[in-house]
């Protein structure tokens, strides 16, 4: 189909743009350096050929992601994972549409182990992924994220531009879920939250709604929105948040670089996780209905805390969770052995040996870390009490 030109900046590449794509990737010094890394085995001079003939007959985004990304994400699933599960309440129908918005994890997994399951249990297809036009910092990135089914979010606008590209990216998502006939995976808020307390933002529900006319309710109706939990057992990226925790409240005007998003996401991609448990709640259609005489600002508070309730009841806890929220707040003793507090104390020693700062405060580190793995318990306390 026809997509409108002016969603030509920040959709996914189109069938007729895929070859050439391609080609200009295999052709990319700096994406073939860092595929020696992941294929090292495959001789230098022979690359190039080899590539060029297994991307022979990828026509879609969708193609490309079965040949390639499929066995890329089995592989690394093998290698950071002890074991992925998915369940739901009941999961998604095979004849709809839908917009996942989860908690966030990771930049790439989040969605990309979402379409592992997708594809595993044929489903007509995956998802498309809204990503930050900051970690888009080399030309072969952006290529390679535009074949796989993202789409751009602009990030650091003036308050004039930001309302603009926010209306054009709800539009394409309205357009994506009912024309296009893609699912949508999008973060529940902008960034991860770095102590693992996950709340919605109004303003992604604000900037879900308006590219669609009509009444609050029907305008998120239009979207099928689900609320999909995401429990690691392990956070790759934990010590680097703690670190990140310490040069913030050190220096008020700390800002990540370009390199530092890079080695977040390699390290999220790359990094040990343990067990990885998806939990996929209604579709949030089903009460919709009953806000529907709300003011309009207290509907999207309303509708942000059910799915923070959804999101929250949804969290897989491992004993590492109960380990830390005891060890801050106590009472959690009946939920783990000696044997996983030893375990997870361990792990805890591990990640601060890793933090290389000098006169590190390692009380602090410790805090921070203990409460990224205690926060989901006593959120979905919380939940479970409401």
């Amino acid at each position: 189909m026809k997509i409108p030109a002016e969603f030509d900046e920040i959709r996914p590449y189109e069938p007729e743009e895929v070859q050439q794509i391609l080609h200009e990737l295999i052709e990319d010094r700096q994406f073939s350096r860092v595929l020696q890394g992941f294929v090292p085995w495959i001789p230098k001079g022979l690359r190039n050929g080899i590539l060029k003939l297994a991307c022979k007959g990828i026509k879609t985004t969708t193609d490309f992601q079965h040949r390639f990304m499929y066995p890329a994400m089995k592989i690394l699933l093998w290698k950071t994972t002890t074991k992925y599960t998915f369940s739901g309440h009941p999961l998604p129908s095979k004849e709809k549409r839908y917009t996942y918005i989860s908690n966030h994890r990771d930049i790439v997994l989040d969605s990309a182990i979402l379409d592992v399951h997708l594809y595993k249990n044929n489903y007509p297809t995956t998802v498309e992924i809204g990503i930050g036009d900051n970690l888009l910092i080399y030309p072969w990135i952006k290529k390679l994220v535009r074949l796989n089914k993202a789409f751009t979010v602009r990030r650091g606008l003036s308050r004039k531009e930001l309302l603009q590209s926010s209306l054009l990216m709800s539009k394409y998502i309205h357009f994506t879920i009912n024309e296009k006939k893609e699912n949508i995976w999008i973060a529940q808020r902008e960034g991860r939250a770095k102590d693992s307390s996950d709340h919605t933002q109004e303003a992604v529900l604000k900037m879900l709604a308006m590219g669609y006319e009509g009444t609050p309710v029907e305008q998120l109706k239009h979207l099928n929105i689900v609320p999909l939990t995401i429990s690691y057992e392990y956070d790759p990226c934990d010590y680097l948040k703690a670190k990140e925790f310490l040069a913030k409240r050190d220096n008020s005007n700390f800002k990540k670089s370009k390199q530092d998003d890079l080695d977040n996401m390699k390290t999220g991609i790359l990094g040990k996780k343990g067990k990885v448990h998806y939990e996929c709640a209604p579709c949030i259609n089903e009460w919709l209905d009953e806000l529907k005489d709300l003011p309009k600002n207290e509907f999207f508070a309303e509708v942000a805390r059910r799915i923070d309730k959804e999101i929250h009841k949804g969290y897989r806890l491992y004993p590492g969770n109960y380990v830390a929220a005891n060890a801050l707040r106590g009472g959690y003793e009946d939920k783990f052995s000696t044997a996983d507090k030893e375990k997870f104390e361990k792990y805890l020693q591990d990640r601060l040996d890793k933090i290389d700062i000098e006169s590190k405060d390692e009380a602090y580190l410790r805090e921070r870390i203990l409460t990224m793995y205690a926060n989901p318990v006593f959120n979905q306390e919380e939940a479970n009490a409401q």
